[in-house]
């Protein structure tokens, strides 16, 4: 039996776009959380007992609370929110294969909140030993949140060989991506830092000085492209082919993460560490958009390359499992959807009905009907045999698309649909039925 789950609707907004944005930026706050624990634990460490330093982690920590606990704790909720709505099956199957790993990574994320506000409130007045124990304390809690979640996030493009809890978590991208990730912590901390560093009331030349101290931080960046290079060996070889050119526009995003990186990079390591080179707020700030930019991509990317799946191997991005589409082949994909269409009555014919029911279980996770990737306008050219059968032969007509799991009578149903939003939605619309033809496509394109 295939579960259906309720289906919301955000209208012209594609679901991918709604979670890619809200996952974005709680990604650019967390992993900036993650290297100013560690930023913060080196100033304190090193450079305790100088009055600059010491007023640099008294309020750059302020900075640090207030937009990544307040701003990364929001966001990290509308990421549940939202992904319970639009890939409940997906994070049932994660929560289920990881629960006490996932467990343990919010115990982190606890102790790391509970340090970084016991650190906030009471910092200035603890002795030096306490307040290094402190912030020691939120740095490991925060890189060890980082640690259990990449292992989850990264097990879903390879999830690795065997079906033990160790075996799925240390996959085969696992260390890569957490070493990169942790380089990208550390760089925007630093980043994060000169900005900062240049608000605070002092000379220029003390400001300087604490801006060396912090760039030390973006120093692993020089390390970021063997990291890149190694994950992207480590990925199933379909994956790498469409970041490597087999889709533009993952290509273009790939481009994009490594052109930004490298500037960040080269003007970190060569201009601040190899010239002690003075950054001003400005091009501090500057550069710390174009790492936000480094970030969209790069999760853009990340997310691209499991299409067409969730989880690789174990779930269409259409929550359906590989092994459930050759039934619904048989009894058609709304046979047991057990809910009703909000603005049934909108459709003049019961195929068009069944038609929205349709393209709501196979189509809308990555497409809308009129809004972003909109189905009637990446059809419109097409005619009606052509839509029928790229439709039937789904995985072959795009290969990063999962196979139409529905019967021959649902392929018609929602080609019938998109001709009549196409058309401008009429009142009357006729029923049509080329249902053997299709039966014959579907079959040759197979299941799988």
């Amino acid at each position: 039996m295939v579960p259906y789950y309720p289906v919301n609707d955000f209208g012209p907004v594609m679901k991918g776009m709604v979670i890619g944005g809200i996952g974005i930026v709680h990604v650019f706050l967390a992993q900036f959380a993650i290297g100013g624990g560690m930023l913060l634990w080196y100033f304190e460490k090193k450079h305790r007992d100088e009055p600059d330093a010491r007023a640099f982690v008294d309020g750059f920590f302020q900075v640090l609370v207030l937009v990544s606990f307040v701003l990364g704790a929001l966001t990290g909720v509308a990421m549940w929110f939202v992904t319970i709505q639009v890939g409940a099956r997906t994070i049932g199957l994660m929560i289920d294969r990881f629960h006490w790993l996932w467990a343990t990574e919010w115990v982190c994320f606890s102790v790391e909140v509970a340090a970084g506000y016991a650190f906030v409130r009471a910092g200035k007045r603890l002795p030096d030993r306490a307040r290094l124990g402190l912030l020691a304390l939120y740095a490991v809690a925060s890189w060890g949140s980082l640690f259990w979640i990449n292992g989850i996030l990264s097990w879903q493009l390879t999830p690795g060989h065997g079906t033990s809890v160790w075996a799925g978590f240390f996959n085969p991208s696992f260390w890569p991506s957490l070493l990169y990730r942790t380089c990208v912590a550390m760089a925007l901390a630093a980043l994060a830092a000169c900005v900062v560093i240049n608000t605070m009331d002092l000379p220029r030349e003390r400001r300087a000085a604490l801006i060396r101290r912090a760039s030390h931080l973006a120093a692993p960046m020089a390390a970021m492209p063997l990291l890149a290079l190694w994950y992207l060996a480590v990925i199933p070889e379909d994956s790498r082919a469409w970041l490597l050119g087999g889709s533009m526009a993952m290509t273009m995003f790939v481009g994009i993460a490594a052109g930004a990186s490298l500037l960040i990079g080269g003007y970190a390591v060569i201009g601040l560490l190899g010239k002690h080179l003075y950054v001003n707020g400005a091009t501090a700030t500057l550069l710390l958009a174009l790492a936000f930019g480094a970030t969209a991509a790069g999760e853009f990317v990340r997310e691209g390359a499991r299409k067409p799946y969730t989880v690789r191997g174990q779930l269409y991005s259409t929550s359906i499992a590989p092994d459930e589409v050759a039934h619904l082949r048989e009894v058609g994909v709304t046979a047991d959807d057990p809910y009703p269409l909000r603005d049934a009555a909108r459709y003049p014919t019961a195929q068009l009905a069944r038609g929205a029911k349709v393209e709501r279980s196979l189509c809308d996770a990555c497409h809308t009907m009129h809004g972003a990737n909109a189905l009637v306008e990446l059809t419109r050219s097409l005619s009606d045999d052509q839509l029928r059968l790229d439709v039937a032969k789904l995985q072959k007509t795009k290969n990063f698309m999962p196979p139409f799991a529905g019967d021959a009578d649902d392929v018609e149903a929602v080609v019938q649909l998109i001709r009549w939003e196409t058309a401008g939605a009429p009142h009357t619309w006729p029923e049509t039925t080329t249902a053997g033809e299709i039966a014959r496509w579907l079959d040759e394109a197979g299941t799988r």
